[in-house]
């Protein structure tokens, strides 16, 4: 019977057993030894397994031994160097061992500083986050904990994230509701975004796009990314804006000009608000707050009408502006919803949060190099916040947003009917 004639070149046991007697001095040498010790007996259970026992002389062996490397594999402490055996094949080509290709591929180190840039730690203090400067274990020349180390890692991660997000397929997200806003990053850079709320009340971060104003061009291309991407146009939703009339132009121009629109009514009474006097900013905000309580739509517009007669002799140009969008103020109304999911869908407030958390997360920068830049860190800015996203407070009533964009598209579609029918008569 043929068997080894020598032992293994590594005993993981022995190394345990002599990292176990220096526990009490450091637990954390203690723990890194041990993980060192378990990874290097795997590696030597792959090296058998492809080439056998050492100096054995079995049949139908994958590879044969080719001594030992030295590499560096990184855990959340930093880089370590680990030595691994070498197998090769009959022709000459190196075999990759499982566990080590296993290992490398975690890459701990990398998610670690995605991590941790995401709450703000910055680059230059990375090192004295993974690792306490008075630690047991020592950082060596070559551990990935320096400045440009946890950049490029954050630029590599974050990259691939934001290709695999803005690719991903949405056709299974059942979507009745779209929020759009834009955040302005430099003067002549702006990032417009999109977030979608499904039929369980559930919110998504749907996409972002750069541009260097807030114009219906860049809100065209984000839209049309959706659309690439699974969205169906055809399907009637509520798309919820802060305003800008290219935000409103481009959805009309996609998704068809009867389709509802509501305006945040928030960013309405702080536009209004700013323009008087001290004085009337208290009856004005009751005037807006009763009309947009009203379950009524015609007598909620006749209460903002009479609210901007009242203001012609002392404020005639806000009187103008109270008017202005005034349908697309009342949409939620119109659609007869219940008034606390109204509440919930009358203003912007899902993105606001989102885009509140971007700002958070890029304090940290003090140079935005370009624009693919500015979308990378938006972009993990974004899924950074879908991690903190709770369901819709009204969630329950969504049901009624569905039975009322239905009547809403077919009301539509049979006047359009009706309307080309005489047309042609």
């Amino acid at each position: 019977m043929e068997k080894s004639t020598t032992e293994a070149g590594i005993v993981p046991a022995a190394i345990v057993e002599e990292a176990w007697q220096q526990v009490g001095a450091s637990f954390e040498r203690f723990c890194l030894t041990a993980g060192i010790a378990t990874l290097a007996g795997m590696m030597e259970t792959d090296a058998a397994r492809l080439c056998g026992t050492r100096y054995g002389r079995d049949d139908g062996k994958h590879g044969y031994r080719w001594g030992r490397a030295k590499g560096k594999l990184g855990f959340h402490g930093g880089k370590i160097e680990v030595e691994r055996p070498r197998v090769r094949t009959r022709a000459d080509g190196e075999i990759a061992l499982p566990s080590w290709k296993a290992a490398m591929a975690e890459d701990w180190l990398g998610k670690w500083a995605l991590n941790l840039m995401l709450i703000n730690v910055s680059t230059r203090k990375f090192g004295r986050a993974v690792r306490l400067p008075e630690g047991d274990v020592p950082v060596e020349s070559g551990a990935g904990l320096s400045k440009s180390a946890a950049s490029r890692w954050f630029v590599a991660l974050s990259a691939e994230c934001m290709t695999e997000w803005m690719a991903s397929d949405i056709s299974g997200l059942d979507l009745l509701v779209i929020q759009i806003d834009g955040i302005h990053i430099e003067e002549d850079l702006v990032l417009v975004a999109a977030v979608g709320i499904d039929s369980l009340g559930d919110k998504h971060p749907l996409a972002a796009t750069e541009g260097a104003t807030e114009n219906a061009t860049v809100v065209q291309a984000l839209l049309d990314n959706l659309i690439e991407r699974g969205l169906d146009p055809g399907v009637c939703r509520l798309f919820i804006v802060d305003g800008a009339k290219a935000l409103t132009k481009a959805i009309r121009k996609t998704f068809g000009r009867h389709t509802p629109i509501q305006r945040c009514q928030v960013h309405k009474a702080r536009n209004i608000l700013e323009r008087l006097p001290k004085p009337l900013h208290a009856s004005v905000r009751a005037a807006l707050r009763q009309a947009w309580e009203l379950d009524d739509a015609d007598k909620a517009e006749r209460l903002i009408r009479n609210l901007a007669r009242r203001l012609e002799q002392r404020a005639p140009g806000v009187a103008g502006s109270i008017l202005e969008g005034l349908d697309e103020i009342l949409t939620v109304i119109r659609l007869r919803l219940p008034a606390e999911l109204r509440r919930s869908l009358a203003c912007t407030n899902i993105i606001e949060n989102m885009m509140g958390t971007v700002r958070r997360v890029c304090r940290n920068v003090k140079r935005w190099r370009d624009a693919s830049m500015a979308l990378r860190w938006t972009s993990a800015a974004m899924l950074e916040a879908a991690k903190g996203f709770r369901r819709l407070k009204a969630h329950k009533q969504l049901s009624a947003l569905r039975a009322a964009l239905a009547a809403h598209q077919t009301k539509h579609a049979a006047d359009s009917a009706i309307a080309t029918a005489a047309k042609a008569a």
